[in-house]
């Protein structure tokens, strides 16, 4: 367990914050993103429901007094992989979005980037509870 910097708690709050909306839109407004972006409405609604989930356990994580430092190095590195998920989707074959859909794509990989940034940063920061 580690006490969490106030840096820490924040980013991992912004995180929770940002993967909320994020992900009520992507599961609610997929049949309306799914054409403005060229990318597969399925896709969308399924990021969006596993985005949702990801916000409930991150934004119970930014509510602890103590954080299990293990729970938070996933949470960088899963950020770190979607991250680097974003940009190989982008590359790859998989989907053909529209020049406005690879913004978007960017867009976010970039701002989960920073997240996860922003989260090693504060995770340096905090100190190791002691042992009980």
């Amino acid at each position: 367990m580690i006490q969490p910097s106030l840096f820490l708690r924040r980013a991992v709050q912004a995180d929770a914050i940002f993967s909320g909306v994020s992900g009520v839109l992507l599961t609610f407004g997929a049949g309306e993103f799914a054409p403005l972006l060229n990318l597969p409405e399925a896709l969308l609604r399924a990021t969006g429901l596993f985005v949702i989930a990801y916000a409930a356990l991150v934004g119970w994580l930014g509510t602890r007094q103590s954080m299990p430092k293990a729970l938070v190095v996933i949470v960088i590195a899963g950020n770190a992989a979607w991250t680097l998920a974003s940009i190989a989707l982008l590359l790859s074959a998989a989907v053909n979005p529209n020049l406005l859909g690879e913004a978007a794509i960017a867009m976010q990989a970039i701002a989960v980037g920073a997240l996860a940034e922003l989260q090693y940063i504060g995770l340096r920061r905090s100190n190791s509870a002691l042992a009980v």
